[in-house]
């Protein structure tokens, strides 16, 4: 039996391994790749079960993916099985950004963003044909379509990152009035394990005040990335903007060049979008020599994930007791719904700026057609796009 498990928990860490190096487009992308895998090939849980856990991911802050995914683990293997997720999860994505990092101190910035020009549209693309995919599981009352609309519109008028929080919270609220058309259920004591969320609260503490104290540059890049991976709620394309406004317009340790190559390389990068935080780590170190900026590549990547995991793993813990109550059930497809709208409201917001440019127009359409139409991988379509810009700038 013991040996069993170890095949089975191998099995599993090849197929997260498998989705890290070729899961490009997304939280919502990568859940698509999830039920594949683990739902419909391994049978490791039921679709509803793995759509609860992206829903409550979607209401905590991090990295919508890494918890959905280090969730699985945990429910398969408890937490050693769970961190050895997180670590097959994250290490691809994190090393090729480092590197790309110390690569951008020495090749010309404005040539990669003209050869990396198809990889944008095409990740706007991957974006809305998550929503597709998702929404078609998920949109099934007037309820939800209401919902997801709604979220759409106020995630798109109402450009901040808080938006996030209350539109998914607003659609479970409304949702959960709903709990008369849930089945009762017999209910027990709720008994809450607050180790976890005191962890994380330490932690923020313990960075803030030794990085104060010190001023030492890598406590403090450490304390950064914590604070905004604390506070980022709705996934990597939310996190984007504040750090730029952290690194780039505030501390100054990027310039805006360099934050739109590393944008424009983790577009080619599968796994985790948070991966973004190694690069921004890494050259913020850039004056500490290539050792240094490897070491703030891990600082970054280790800050940026920790409290989001911290988070998961308190809640998960009585998860399964907070599903007694029909209203927290009924919830789920406001939850469900309203992400799915703010993945459209995303996908709309990032493609503004190139509406005017109708090679990127037809860039974005013809790619989206191609996912619903046909098979072909998403790793082929971006090398691709990749390879034709190379070819026009040569």
């Amino acid at each position: 039996m013991r040996k069993t498990r170890q095949i089975r928990y191998f099995i599993f860490l090849r197929d997260v391994l498998a989705i890290a190096v070729t899961g490009f487009g997304g939280p919502n992308v990568h859940l698509t790749m999830f039920i594949k895998r683990f739902v419909i090939r391994h049978g490791y849980l039921t679709e509803a079960e793995l759509m609860e856990l992206q829903a409550l991911c979607q209401i905590l802050p991090g990295p919508t993916s890494t918890q959905t995914l280090t969730a699985i683990g945990f429910k398969l293997g408890g937490p050693l099985l769970a961190y050895l997720t997180l670590l097959f999860w994250i290490f691809p994505a994190t090393v090729v950004m480092a590197v790309a990092a110390l690569a951008v101190t020495y090749i010309d910035s404005e040539y990669l963003l003209k050869i990396t020009f198809f990889i944008k549209p095409m990740g706007i693309a991957f974006i809305f044909y998550a929503a597709y995919v998702i929404g078609r599981k998920v949109i099934q009352t007037k309820t939800s379509w209401v919902l997801m609309v709604a979220g759409a519109g106020l995630a798109f008028l109402y450009r901040s990152p808080y938006i996030t929080p209350l539109v998914i919270l607003m659609g479970g609220v409304i949702a959960a009035f709903k709990y008369d058309k849930q089945e009762k259920l017999e209910k027990h004591p709720l008994h809450v394990d607050w180790g976890n969320f005191l962890l994380w609260a330490g932690v923020f503490g313990a960075a803030i005040a030794i990085g104060s104290i010190t001023q030492n540059l890598p406590v403090r890049l450490f304390e950064n990335f914590y604070r905004n991976g604390s506070l980022a709620f709705g996934g990597g394309h939310i996190m984007k903007p504040l750090l730029f406004n952290e690194f780039v317009e505030f501390k100054n340790y990027l310039t805006a060049d360099e934050f739109l190559s590393g944008i424009a390389i983790s577009e080619l990068v599968p796994g985790p979008t948070f991966s973004i935080a190694s690069f921004v780590g890494s050259l913020s170190m850039r004056e500490w020599g290539v050792s240094g900026q490897f070491l703030g590549a891990a600082i970054a990547a280790f800050g940026i994930f920790l409290p989001g995991i911290l988070m998961i793993f308190f809640v998960v813990r009585f998860w399964n007791q907070l599903k007694q109550y029909r209203a927290i059930r009924a919830s789920l497809e406001g939850i469900n719904a309203s992400s799915t709208g703010l993945t459209i409201a995303a996908g709309i917001s990032l493609f503004e700026p190139m509406a005017d440019n109708m090679i990127s127009v037809w860039t974005a359409f013809v790619t989206f057609i191609i996912l619903i139409t046909t098979k072909v991988p998403s790793y082929a379509l971006i090398l691709g796009g990749l390879l034709l810009g190379v070819l026009l700038n040569l």
